[in-house]
């Protein structure tokens, strides 16, 4: 019995904004409810409403630059930067700059659409 799971094809999850998510490890790749990890691309201009999701969400930054609100404090992170925002805590991510953000994301538990908890617009 192996004792990894090597990942080759990750899950791509439909968007409809222009975002390219990759699922390596999670719900929807491996069906992995203790964490998920996903390489994206938001592309300039992108946006997610604000949520409060019940899990930690872990972000490193690859290239470009993403924007947080946090709580209402806007942070701003730069390629080569992380940041960990504890779960039950109102954030809206966003790329309004005017080229791709290429990041890692790492929830813990796993990324659920159900447990994410966006506002409605």
């Amino acid at each position: 019995m192996k004792k990894y799971t090597l990942q080759k094809s990750p899950f791509i999850v439909p968007t409809t904004d222009g975002k390219l998510i990759e699922e390596h490890h999670g719900l929807a790749s491996t069906h992995n409810p203790a964490i998920s990890i996903a390489h994206m691309i938001a592309p300039p201009g992108w946006s997610e409403p604000f949520q409060t999701p019940e899990f930690e969400e872990y972000t490193y930054i690859i290239r470009g630059k993403k924007q947080f609100i946090i709580e209402g404090e806007t942070i701003l992170l730069e390629a080569g930067q992380s940041i960990r925002i504890e779960k039950n805590t109102r954030v809206q991510y966003s790329n309004p700059f005017g080229e791709p953000c290429e990041y890692i994301a790492i929830c813990n538990p796993a990324f659920d659409f159900t447990k994410v908890h966006r506002e409605e617009s």
